[in-house]
This record gives structure tokens, C-alpha cells and sequence, in this order.
């Protein structure tokens, strides 16, 4: 259901944040990485100030800095420069460079200054090892965080992966997810005796113990010599159902080194998480740990316990397109309605993947936005009537408005203590979004009660 007859056209609290951030993010998840922005300082700044708020992690994003003199001739000077710098001062072995607004408008040729860049490092006689370089295209106007994060982990893959040996590593494609949930997903493929290259790998580059003296590039993340042998791999498995279809890191893997690819939707919930749970018992002949049968048993049980204080609830979900899809699935099975599911992306497959998580279990389809602003959402809010909101912080205010409880998922999370420790994939992340939202709908119905039950 996707009729919409506002026209107010105004962007005035967008549901999404920029490109080039959600490329940052991705570099952030390379062992000995660097992210780096060709344009203005402030870009730089903008992106390090959200992902501090969120992942409460010291973040280093490198920028070439550019000023009025560069936006008219050209940036290539400042960005040979910040790379030379970058390498001197951080001792990267690897530098994700992402364009902005301004470098994509003036039209600088990143591929072909980073060429140029090597030829001269190469000829200048200093015998400096060079890091790996990968480049990606992120003007903010043509895209999401989110369509940033993929563009980067697919530019990782085309231009860092080689031809190698085959293994019997699977590669894991998570999307973006948080820390809390690739650690999760670690412990699984391990529990499965699946040896993954997880791509990219923010467990520890975003949420790493404290350390007696600052790192510049902290540990963790994905090492190098696993990405360049990505190409392999036994199979890869990726995560997002809106990715289906487009050319993503997995198809490129496929379609060049002939890796069998496995793409399905982010394991939110039951259904989706038997999904995924599916391939890697396949993957592992046959084998389903004990453990994680037990976790699902008692995701069931709570399901049946919790049915009195959610069946029948109305909620409004936004957020990343990936993210709403999988908890629309995971609602839609738990007896909410979703009554609305928003986001700011504009991939063309998101009502389409909504429609397919919910086919056979809502009676009455939701509505679907796709490209929206949260003072639309709000809008259309009112007239819905929710019990409760899903989503990041940026939509507190409308649910302060409405009077409802917001269950804070996804990112940005800016208002509360530990997003990036956030499950939301598997059984057990399914586990934690249930008790979270029955209690968020218990402490409500107290609230407003005037008797204040203590027993409910």
C-alpha cells in the first residue's frame, strides 16, 4: 500500500544521513585502516561527530581539506597530499578514500589521481610500500548512508580482491549491522565450524576494550590477505534482501571468480534467521549445535508468552531499508501489526521486500514509504494511531508527540547508552527486541494507568 497525497516537498528531518559517512563506516572495518573523504573539512567533521555519538569510539576520518581555490581548480593536489600524510603519520595498510558533494560536482577523477598518485610514489625512488587504496564515488545527493556502506564494501571487492587458491572459507557480507551482532555472528559460524571472512568486521574498530595508550588505527577488523583471497571461497553469504538484484559485493565475487552466492534477507526474527540458519547447516553437513536449537526453543516459548501483551499492537517502523525489512518480519510473526514501515532510502525494493516478509501473515498489508522524511512519517503517524515506534533516535521527537514508546534500534542512536551493543540478528538478537518492546508496552500501560499496577 503505497498511496501518498501530501505535497509537501521540504526535507526537513531527513530519515537517512549521507553517503560518504556510510562508506566511512565500511573502511572502518578493514584491519589497519584509514577512512579518508576527498572534500571539505566539514564533511569530515559532520560524519566523526554522529559515529562517536553512536559507537562512543574515538573515529579518525582523514580529509584532503579542500577550500574555495581547490573547488574551482581541482582537488588533486590536497588529495596526494592527505594520502602521503595519512601514511606518514598512521602507518595505514589501507586507505579508503570516498568522495563528497563538492569533489563529485567539480568533477575530479579520483581513479585516475590515485593512478597517478602510485606512478609517482613508485618513480620518486623511496621505496615506501604503498597501503592498498580503494576508491568509491559518495555525492550525499545521490544516495543514503546505507547505499554508501555497499557501494564501499562493493568497491573493496572489485578492486582488492584476487584470484587465489580455493578454500573452505565462506565469505559473510553482514550489511550494516552492529558490533554487538558480528560478534554474534562470529560465535555462530564458529559453533557451525564455518572458518568466515566477515566483510567488513566493525566487532572490535567500533566497540574495542579500553587501552592504556591511544591507537591511531585501533585493532580488529577484517584482515587484508582474508579480503584479496576472498575470491576463493567455498561460497559467499549475503545479507539484504533489498540488495537482491542489484550488483552487489556478492555478484561481483560470483560473476569473477565464479563463488557461489547465498543472498538473503538480515536474520531478524524467526523466519528469516531459520533462513539463514538453513544454509549454514548445509554448509556444515547436516549439523545443527545444540546451543542455538535451544536459543530458538526458547525464542518459541517467549513468543507464546509474550502473545497477551502484543497481539494487536499497531507499529510504525523506519530506519535503514534492510533493517525495517527484517523487523517488519520479525512483528509480523510476533502478532504486531506494522502499520507503517518508512525509510529514507530509495532502492525500488523495498515495498516488494516488505510485501514478501509479511505475504500470508498480515491480513491487512502496511503502508510502504519509500525516500521519506520523518515529518511525513509523523505525519501519517497521527492518522495510524500507533502503539509504539521502531526505530533510530531521530524519530523521538514524533513519538514524544504521540505519546507512545520508542524502541530504539539501528543507527543513529544518540539519546541512549550502548547502540553498539545492540543485537538484533539471530535467535537471541530476536530474543532481546521481544523483551525490550514488552517491556517498553508494560512500563506504557503503567504510566498511563491510574491505579499503577505492580502485577500485569
Amino acid at each position: 500500500m503505497n498511496e501518498h497525497t501530501s505535497s509537501y516537498v521540504s526535507t526537513t528531518n531527513a530519515c537517512k544521513l549521507c553517503k560518504p559517512l556510510g562508506a566511512c563506516l565500511a573502511f572502518r572495518g578493514i584491519q589497519g585502516s584509514v577512512p579518508f573523504l576527498h572534500g571539505s573539512q566539514g564533511c569530515a567533521t559532520y560524519m566523526r561527530r554522529y559515529i562517536i555519538s553512536h559507537f562512543r569510539e574515538p573515529m579518525d576520518i582523514a580529509s584532503s581539506s579542500l577550500g574555495e581555490k581547490q573547488a574551482v581548480y581541482g582537488g588533486e593536489a590536497n588529495l596526494k597530499q592527505g594520502l602521503s600524510n595519512v601514511m606518514d603519520k598512521y602507518d595505514a595498510r589501507f586507505i579508503g578514500v570516498a568522495t563528497t558533494c563538492l569533489t563529485e560536482t567539480i568533477g575530479d577523477d579520483v581513479t585516475a589521481i590515485l593512478k597517478s598518485y602510485k606512478h609517482e610514489q613508485k618513480m620518486s625512488g623511496k621505496g615506501r610500500e604503498l597501503p592498498i587504496l580503494v576508491n568509491v564515488a559518495t555525492p550525499s545527493y545521490s544516495g543514503t548512508h546505507m547505499e554508501g556502506f555497499h557501494a564501499a564494501v562493493k568497491a573493496i571487492i572489485e578492486q582488492a580482491v584476487v584470484v587465489a587458491a580455493g578454500s573452505e572459507t565462506v565469505n559473510l557480507l553482514p550489511g550494516f549491522v552492529s558490533p554487538a551482532d558480528i560478534r554474534y555472528l562470529k560465535e555462530i559460524m564458529e559453533d557451525f565450524d564455518i572458518k568466515a571472512v566477515i566483510l567488513p568486521d566493525l566487532s572490535e574498530t567500533l566497540d574495542g576494550p579500553a587501552v592504556k595508550e591511544y591507537e591511531k588505527i585501533p585493532c580488529g577488523g577484517t584482515p587484508i590477505k582474508d579480503i584479496t583471497d576472498m575470491g576463493g571461497a567455498r561460497c559467499t553469504i549475503e545479507l539484504g534482501r533489498a540488495l537482491v538484484g542489484g550488483v552487489t559485493g556478492g555478484v561481483i565475487l560470483r560473476d569473477r571468480f565464479d563463488v557461489p552466492l547465498h543472498q538473503i534477507g538480515t536474520p531478524i526474527g524467526l523466519r528469516e534467521t531459520d533462513r539463514f540458519f538453513k544454509i549454514l547447516t548445509g554448509l556444515a553437513g547436516g549439523i545443527f549445535p545444540l546451543k542455538h536449537d535451544l536459543e530458538r526453543g526458547r525464542l518459541v516459548d517467549s513468543y507464546v508468552d509474550a502473545h497477551k501483551y502484543v497481539f494487536g499492537k499497531r507499529a510504525v517502523v523506519y530506519g535503514e531499508e534492510d533493517l525495517v525489512v527484517g523487523l517488519t518480519a520479525f512483528l509480523s510473526e510476533i502478532g504486531i501489526r506494522p502499520v507503517l514501515c518508512a525509510t529514507g532510502g530509495r532502492s525500488g525494493k523495498f515495498e516488494a521486500s516488505i510485501n514478501a516478509v509479511t505475504d500470508g501473515i498480515l491480513d491487512e498489508i502496511p503502508f510502504v514509504r519509500e525516500g521519506e522524511d520523518l515529518y511525513d512519517i509523523g505525519k501519517q503517524a497521527e492518522e495510524l494511531a500507533p502503539d509504539l515506534f521502531i526505530g533510530h533516535s531521530k524519530g523521538y521527537h514524533l513519538a514524544r508527540r504521540l505519546g507512545v514508546p520508542l524502541i530504539r534500534v539501528g543507527f543513529p542512536i544518540h539519546d541512549r547508552f550502548g547502540a553498539q551493543r545492540t543485537l538484533h540478528v539471530g535467535y537471541r538478537g530476536a530474543q532481546s527486541l521481544l523483551d525490550r518492546i514488552v517491556d517498553a508496552l508494560i512500563e506504557t500501560k503503567q504510566e498511563l494507568s491510574q491505579v499503577g499496577y505492580g502485577y500485569i
